[in-house]
């Protein structure tokens, strides 16, 4: 009875915070000047360009796989390789509904720490690659069926639209990860978890980044688990981890980046992610 209380309410919560906060989302990226943030990525400074790339990659709330027709669009308008690669690593850890989620949830020091450290992480390895020349392993495609929103084009009922659709797709997760932590809440003694799991445990670190790239855990179920989880007593460490890498090289983006990618950069990209995730860990672990 207790179990099916607590995924009541973890499902009720997070229903109601995506909703909310998916229809603002929605609407507001009506205003958002796409074909004008891209013209400008392309020009200025390298530190101008990569903020704005973390910005760009805020604002288009995509999960990884959907990322990859805005980062095929992007190197078609020539924007510069490296901040291409930071959108790619960015985007899909930066969605402002997840962020506002899960400061709600989790807490704004550790969402506030999380954006730092991913942001950090996507700057660096964007630039490092572009250093040196892996923009030479990109194959030369041509993006078909893909068109950059236009200014102002959603009205109230488009939001209301694309609401729905946005929670036709996470809902099924949101429930998953409700589930989990219900079962967590309600099934597993805190004493075990403080115990196995718990700050000493910094082994599990590389452990859950490994673990997340297969698994394809999307954050909207991940944080519903992982408060269920730091409520008794599981490290900060293993679970950024996992979340960091479960979002950022989900198994079905690298078979999509295959397809605009050489081998050799598909490679660095998962061993960027699991490096971010696994460093990302370490400094949780220190939190």
């Amino acid at each position: 009875m207790e179990t099916l209380k607590s995924f009541f309410w973890i499902a009720l919560e997070l229903t109601v915070l995506f909703i909310l906060i998916t229809f603002l989302i929605q609407f507001l990226q009506a205003w958002i000047p796409y074909s004008k943030i891209e013209a400008r990525l392309r020009r200025g400074t390298k530190i101008k360009g990569a903020m704005l790339a973390v910005v760009f990659a805020f604002i288009t709330p995509f999960c990884s796989c959907s990322t990859i027709p805005v980062v095929v669009n992007m190197l078609k308008n020539k924007v510069p390789f490296g901040l291409t690669m930071i959108f790619l690593f960015a985007s899909p850890l930066l969605d402002p509904t997840i962020l506002t989620v899960m400061g709600v949830i989790l807490g704004w020091k550790v969402t506030v720490a999380y954006a730092a450290v991913t942001t950090v992480f996507s700057i660096l390895i964007g630039f490092a690659l572009e250093k040196f020349n892996f923009d030479r392993f990109v194959k030369k495609v041509v993006m078909e069926g893909y068109k950059p929103q236009e200014q102002g084009k959603w009205d109230l009922k488009g939001s209301v639209l694309e609401t729905k659709k946005v929670m036709k797709t996470v809902f099924p997760f949101l429930l998953i990860g409700a589930g989990v932590g219900a079962g967590i809440h309600g099934l597993v003694p805190t004493e075990i978890i403080a115990e196995h799991l718990g700050h000493d445990a910094w082994w599990l670190i590389p452990i859950a980044a490994l673990v997340g790239i297969p698994l394809y855990i999307r954050l909207s179920s991940m944080i519903p688990i992982s408060q269920v989880l730091l409520a008794k007593g599981m490290a900060l460490g293993p679970i950024m981890a996992l979340m960091i890498s479960s979002a950022g090289a989900s198994l079905p983006e690298v078979v999509l980046l295959k397809s605009i990618f050489k081998i050799q950069l598909v490679l660095i990209f998962i061993a960027s992610v699991l490096t971010m995730s696994t460093v990302s860990g370490f400094i949780f672990y220190l939190i």
